[in-house]
């Protein structure tokens, strides 16, 4: 606060007590005045100008995302102790599998004792069938033993049975239980012999589902 005063000459002399800084006298500060109340909200203003619409962009690409489950092994084994199976024409032995997936692949083995004996030329043939179909996709699953006519004493004798496998892979066979079965039959334009199959020892089918 400054008191200010009236320093023209006076008609008669006066003692002044106080000091002069440019007429005007300072005093201590006031004590500080308390907050005032929130004023009221104002008036909402008026709303803009719309915006203009911007330039149009480039075209994007499309991207979709697919989600796969992982992939889990699936797989079976049938096996059998000392199948002795002795027929020339048919089926031998069976194993079903439930399959997950249409677009995926069989991977099929039968490992077991095979024989085959003739006194002249014969052919045998093991292949695989899946649901009483041989393969398609792409083509059958088999192997075969040939026996050269030779001579007839030596052909009467021989009687040798190898462990030996048929294997492959097989595609285009739809999910679900499948009826994988190994068979035995002839050659084509090859007389049959005497087939065996599994003879003292352990004989066994294998099925595996393979990804693509």
């Amino acid at each position: 606060m400054y008191l200010c005063f009236d320093m023209s000459p006076l008609p008669f002399p006066v003692s002044l007590s106080f000091s002069q800084y440019n007429g005007c006298l300072q005093g201590p500060p006031g004590t500080p005045g308390r907050e005032g109340n929130p004023g009221v909200n104002g008036i909402p203003g008026t709303p803009g100008i719309p915006g203009r619409d911007g330039q149009k962009g480039e075209k994007g690409e499309c991207e979709r995302e697919i989600f796969e489950e992982p992939w889990k092994p699936n797989y079976k084994q049938c096996a059998w102790n000392s199948l002795n199976y002795g027929i020339d024409l048919g089926k031998i032995a069976e194993c079903t599998f439930t399959k997950m997936r249409s677009d995926s692949a069989l991977r099929v083995l039968f490992s077991g004792s095979l024989r085959l004996k003739c006194r002249t030329a014969c052919c045998q043939r093991w292949y695989f069938t899946f649901n009483g179909a041989e393969c398609s996709g792409p083509l059958p699953i088999e192997s075969i033993i040939y026996l050269d006519q030779g001579s007839p004493e030596l052909n009467s004798t021989i009687n040798i049975h190898r462990t030996s496998a048929v294997e492959g892979l097989c595609e285009g066979i739809h999910a679900g239980l499948v009826d994988v079965a190994i068979w035995v039959g002839t050659c084509a334009d090859y007389p049959r012999g005497d087939a065996s199959t599994g003879w003292n020892s352990v004989s066994r089918i294998i099925i595996e589902e393979l990804s693509k």
